[in-house]
């Protein structure tokens, strides 16, 4: 069935289709229309689950791991200031192994003041333990909330889930989609049996303290269930793919990198505009490929360096700066690179902050620079795409 709906709506539309227990809701702009959806179609009864609507993002969070904690599944979204309230009790999350599942919308982060989009406040939460993906149309987050369910939910992965989605560009356009069968869903999902739940038949504890003889053994079992994801991320992507039609490559994506020598990699919905870009260098002759990073944790570094192993140039353009250093992005993509034998050059272009457009004539810009640096002239390392301001 084909429906036109935004970006928000279609991750509501996922997570119904999902069947959750309870969703904990908490607005915020741009994901408020998560919410509201999902609200009426309890109401509606067209979703048979508890709708929590609590008073902090904070409470959200909590009220998800408790649900998890007696093995039901569980919802709610957030972003930006909202995200990092609730970042103490993600940790407590991902520690104690609860596979909840979370949209982000993704925003600027204050001061200044901004609803608008960047990736700022996920990125700065990559060390919270969760597994975070994102995404580049609304089909891609519909299907990656079904998807997050499987993937967070297995039993080699116990690890949460945050799907996210670039703030506006993509919560509040509207696109045509396929919302796929509710029973074919059901067979792709089935119902959550968590070992990682309050039973009175097998008691355990659970969020419990322990001492430093201890502690650190808990946080590789952890680490090393991040790692397992990678092998469930594939598995999980080609069982979608058979059953609904729609692959999303796994972890990294690439397009026409197979004799690129110079190379753009993007994270999110501007991966589609950065697309066109390099058809029309194509059509002059130019030899530029497009990875499209879809997950940050697990980071693909094998597939990054596989992709990227024959390019002379690889630019990283991101929404987000890491004060004083570079691009997180960059730093994970550098740090990855920087084990091969022979390296590309590598180059971050910061841009896209607070909301501001980064538009198909900049994207030809960045790539063209990067040409001019596979051609010997020498450029900056870290770059930001049309600074305004003088500093």
């Amino acid at each position: 069935m084909k429906k036109f709906v935004s970006g928000d709506e279609a991750v509501a539309m996922g997570v119904r289709l999902a069947r959750p227990h309870v969703i904990s809701a908490y607005p915020i702009t741009p994901q408020t229309i998560v919410v509201e959806r999902l609200s009426e179609m309890v109401e509606d009864k067209s979703l048979k689950a508890e709708f929590l609507h609590v008073e902090s993002e904070h409470s959200a969070m909590a009220a998800a791991m408790g649900v998890s904690s007696v093995g039901a599944r569980a919802f709610t979204a957030t972003s930006s200031q909202g995200l990092l309230y609730m970042s103490e009790v993600m940790h407590y999350v991902s520690g104690a192994r609860f596979p909840i599942v979370m949209m982000n919308a993704n925003r600027s982060i204050a001061v200044p003041w901004s609803i608008y989009g960047d990736q700022r406040d996920s990125l700065s939460q990559l060390d919270s333990g969760w597994i975070q993906v994102y995404v580049e149309d609304a089909q891609e987050a519909l299907d990656m909330i079904i998807q997050a369910y499987k993937i967070a939910e297995n039993k080699d992965v116990l690890t949460p889930m945050m799907v996210n989605l670039d703030g506006f560009v993509l919560t509040h356009t509207y696109e045509l989609i396929n919302l796929p069968n509710q029973e074919k869903v059901d067979e792709f999902l089935p119902p959550i049996d968590s070992i990682v739940k309050m039973d009175i038949n097998d008691p355990k504890s659970l969020c419990f303290s322990t001492s430093p003889e201890h502690n650190m053994e808990f946080k590789y079992k952890q680490h090393v269930a991040m790692l397992n994801a990678k092998k469930v991320i594939e598995e999980v992507d080609k069982e979608y793919g058979d059953m609904f039609g729609r692959y999303y490559d796994g972890l990294i994506e690439e397009y026409k990198t197979t004799d690129a020598e110079v190379l753009l990699l993007t994270v999110g919905s501007i991966t589609g505009t950065a697309r066109v870009v390099i058809d029309k260098l194509r059509k002059n002759g130019q030899k530029v490929g497009l990875i499209k990073l879809r997950y940050l944790r697990p980071f693909p570094e094998e597939e990054l360096q596989k992709i990227s192993s024959k390019a002379k140039v690889l630019g990283v353009l991101e929404k987000d700066v890491s004060f004083g250093y570079e691009g997180t992005v960059f730093t994970n993509v550098s740090s990855a690179l920087s084990k091969l034998e022979n390296q590309p050059q590598i180059y971050n272009f910061l841009g896209g902050m607070g909301g501001r457009d980064i538009s198909k004539e900049d994207i030809e810009d960045i790539i063209l620079k990067l040409i001019d640096a596979h051609n010997g002239k020498k450029i900056d390392r870290v770059q930001f795409v049309n600074l305004k301001a003088r500093v």
